[in-house]
């Protein structure tokens, strides 16, 4: 056996079916996510801007950013990210301005108008976490740990991306 091949103990059928449960369940969530947040800007006339962009308003929130930092961050998809940057500069929910250092990088922070679609997330947002814990779907010990599992499973994914096992 070579250096590279690793013995690989396949998984108990019980666990392979949990397992694609879960992709498929994390798949849902998020399109149902974003449709979540489209049903809420139709109820309240904010009609401008897409689910997509409005999560991406959300999550600049407060800071001043490269569309890199947000790949980095695992937020978004190169050219998605770039394409929904652009839009929402155009219609004038965010500001750009190219880096004083690498003329190459264009930083972007909210507007005013930015900054209201962004609460309008953070409000439906707060509103969902009143939800879940206030119907008892979900306590502060339960939330953490669906956190703990989906970060274990983050990290397994990216060794996966970054080494070859």
């Amino acid at each position: 056996m070579s250096k590279l091949e690793k013995v690989v103990v396949p998984a108990q059928p019980d666990f392979m079916s949990r397992y694609l449960e879960s992709l498929s369940l994390v798949e849902r969530l998020h399109r149902l996510l974003l449709d979540v947040i489209k049903d809420e800007f139709e109820r309240i006339g904010m009609l401008e801007v897409n689910a997509v962009q409005a999560l991406l308003l959300f999550n600049v929130g407060d800071n001043e950013v490269t569309a890199g930092e947000l790949k980095t961050r695992g937020y978004y998809q190169g050219s998605n990210v770039s394409y929904n940057l652009k839009k929402l500069v155009e219609m004038g929910y965010m500001h750009h301005q190219r880096c004083e250092i690498d003329r190459r990088s264009v930083r972007v922070r909210l507007t005013d108008k930015g900054r209201q679609v962004s609460q309008a997330v953070g409000a439906l947002f707060a509103r969902h976490a009143e939800g879940l814990q206030g119907r008892g779907l979900l306590d502060i010990s339960g939330i953490a740990d669906v956190n703990s599992a989906l970060r274990r499973v983050e990290r397994y994914w990216t060794e996966q991306i970054r080494y070859i096992y």
